[in-house]
């Protein structure tokens, strides 16, 4: 491949650009967009099929920056290539409400595909891209329609490789046999504590080699552009393994202390960014300066993208009209709208159905969904047969080669990498026309916290389906029992706790979670069976909180969610024998509760009488809807479930007992205070 000065001119460019940004805010990580210049910008002015025109043009190749805090460098080459990144959004870098934030948010800035920051997770993010890739075009590719066949190139960091949510990706990709992935690796030895020598030494090369990758090393990342442009072409003919390329960089380059952890995370200082400049070859006293030259090539680049993007629009059109039924469903699943009426196929329930663990009734709604909706894409961190997760005719998504599957099927063996499957998850939404599901154990979404946070920030669909989610799990102890987890997930933004307490509970849990387009959910399912009660439906489900049984004159409200709330039922019973009415109020989602208008809250939270709370868990929180809370404080125990509730007084008789004393309390004090009727709240 031929180069020429022009190219030159536009690495320069960025790495200058990369000083001013970085320099006019007073914040940022100038060195790695100054050492990664010259890789990025043979991705976008020679390799990557973009559309600035059209950003979501579902056939692009996919960049993905996993470094985040390089992500100057990301807005830099979207100023370039004609995104809607201006030079004033350059220099509005790291303020507040700026479309340049800190590290690269999907949800603010046009054109970046993942939100990053958090190391290791944009390259795992990427490992659902080329997934996602690979399932659309089995899926839906036919002879002389070739709709799905993008590239997902990421570039990433020595942190990156140092997460083991990079390490878990990495050998899914490997053994899945993603072809499409490639991985630039900038290899800088530098980390903010110093050389990489202090705490990095392992042969990464080897280890990718050992993850089944396509792996090449690239000596001089800092001007060698014919030997990463042939890396990139050599990777691309590798057909059945992702590809990293270690690529030797030198951080800072150009900057007088280019090399060292001084130029990491701290913006050169003025006098550097006037040497820097004059080797260059500008104007020291310009900033924010491009040439015509550098424009014009990266303009042409996107230019050839729109053509493309125009090509496979006619394309498409004429697979609609060859293909109608596919045509139709992948144009439905690309602007995220549901089959219609898809939601009466959901479950329902009577008080005479079987008492059934929601896990179980889980799977009940999975198999009446699963072929209704095509795009949804399930899978387990290696407790299939526990999370109960697979349909009846179900295919693994396996590479064809092993034998055990196809790129068409629907059902990930993640294995045991909880962390990295919540992470290719927010890749899977990412990429767009697929719903992603994947489950492990409740306790067990604390690994993957750093990945569900983002997909919360992000606005990702995606239902984690969590089982086994709290004392009742009985035998395998407080190792494995959530006490702390479900108020975690209900103090995360945008992320929706619904842990439901039946069968129609369960449906409506997976209404919600499936229709909300742009927020993620957590499922809280039981091990333990559960009776189907009277006053429960789909439809209540979605407020959060309802009133399950009302009664006159009462004195008392329960609050119970999941599988305290038959509990409640129960200790309303003793209650009642006692001359104390209860009253009883469902919380599937304490979420979606708050989100409910001032009247509806006060009707189910009503004044005048207290409200107790029940659950299994720890009681955190739990003071916004309860005057007082049972439930656990301590970490749980080992035993079969039935005496582990016991033990923790979690049982009819001892909470009809605690909620008398409570009623008694309160009559006493004279006065309850209300619960909705609050300033901020």
């Amino acid at each position: 491949m031929h180069f020429t000065k022009d190219d030159t001119l536009a690495i320069n460019t960025i790495r200058v650009l990369a000083a001013d940004t970085v320099f006019k805010s007073n914040s940022g990580h100038p060195g790695a967009p100054m050492g990664c210049a010259p890789m990025a910008h043979l991705l976008f002015s020679r390799y990557m099929n973009f559309n600035p025109k059209n950003p979501h043009w579902a056939n692009r190749d996919r960049f993905v920056l996993s470094n985040g805090h390089a992500c100057a460098l990301q807005y830099i080459l979207l100023h370039l290539t004609g995104y809607p990144t201006s030079i004033e959004d350059l220099k509005q870098f790291r303020q507040l409400n700026s479309k340049t934030p800190g590290h690269p948010e999907s949800h603010i800035t046009v054109g970046i595909e993942v939100t990053t920051g958090p190391l290791g997770q944009g390259f795992a993010n990427s490992v659902g891209l080329a997934i996602a890739e690979a399932h659309m075009a089995a899926t839906f590719n036919k002879p002389g329609f070739d709709l799905f066949n993008n590239y997902t190139f990421v570039i990433l960091g020595d942190g990156c490789l140092q997460e083991g949510v990079a390490s878990e990706a990495a050998s899914l990709a490997g053994h899945l046999q993603l072809g499409k992935l490639i991985a630039l690796y900038d290899d800088n030895h530098i980390s903010i504590d110093g050389d990489t020598e202090v705490s990095f030494t392992e042969d990464v090369a080897k280890r990718f080699e050992a993850y089944g990758w396509h792996v090449q090393i690239v000596a001089d990342g800092n001007n060698d552009l014919e030997s990463i442009a042939r890396a990139i072409e050599e990777a691309k003919k590798v057909t059945n393994k992702p590809s990293l390329i270690k690529v030797f960089t030198t951080i800072g380059f150009g900057s007088l202390n280019q090399g060292t952890e001084k130029v990491h995370g701290s913006p050169l200082k003025a006098d550097d960014i006037v040497q820097l400049k004059k080797a260059f070859g500008f104007n020291p006293e310009e900033r924010f300066v491009v040439p015509q030259t550098t424009y014009d090539l990266y303009h042409a680049k996107a230019a050839k993208g729109a053509q493309l993007n125009q090509e496979w629009d006619a394309l498409l059109e004429n697979y609609v009209a060859q293909h109608p039924e596919e045509g139709a469903q992948l144009k439905r699943r690309l602007r995220k709208e549901l089959p219609e009426n898809w939601a009466t196929a959901l479950p329902r329930f009577t008080p005479a159905d079987k008492a059934t663990a929601t896990r179980k009734l889980s799977e009940a709604v999975l198999n009446k969904i699963a072929d209704i909706l095509p795009e949804l894409m399930v899978g387990s961190a290696d407790l299939t047969g526990s999370n109960l997760t697979r349909w009846k005719n179900a295919v693994d998504f396996q590479p064809e080669s092993t034998g055990i599957g196809s790129y068409a099927g629907r059902y990930i063996r993640y294995g045991v990498r909880e962390h990295g499957m919540s992470a290719v998850m927010n890749g899977l939404d990412a990429y767009g026309g697929i719903i992603p599901a994947g489950a492990t154990f409740l306790n067990f979404i604390s690994y993957a916290s750093g990945a569900v946070r983002l997909a919360a920030l992000s606005g990702h669909r995606i239902l984690f389906i969590m089982t086994h989610d709290s004392i009742g799990l009985g035998e395998d102890g407080p190792t494995h029992q959530p006490i702390e987890t479900m108020a975690m997930i209900r103090a995360t933004p945008n992320l929706v706790d619904l842990r439901p307490a039946d069968g129609n509970e369960t449906s409506g849990a997976y209404l919600f979670a499936i229709s909300a387009k742009h927020r993620p959910s957590v499922l809280s399912l039981t091990r333990q069976d559960l009776p189907q009660l009277e006053g429960s439906s789909i439809e209540k489900t979605l407020k959060g909180g309802y009133v399950l049984q009302e009664v006159e004159g009462a004195n008392v409200t329960l609050i119970g969610t999941g599988s305290e709330v038959s509990l409640c039922v129960d200790a309303a019973k003793i209650l009642h024998d006692r001359g104390i009415k209860a009253r009883i109020v469902s919380m599937p989602s304490t979420t979606l509760f708050d989100e409910q208008d001032h009247d509806y809250r006060a009707s189910v939270l009503i004044d005048g009488i207290p409200a107790v709370s029940v659950e299994a868990m720890s009681t955190f929180g739990w003071d916004r809807y309860a005057h007082e809370s049972i439930g656990i404080d301590t970490f749980g125990a080992s035993g079969p479930y039935k005496d582990v509730y016991k033990h923790f007084g979690l049982v009819p008789d001892v909470v009809a007992g605690k909620v008398q004393k409570v009623v008694a309390f309160y009559k006493s004090e004279g006065r309850i205070p209300s619960l909705v009727r609050k300033y901020f709240h």
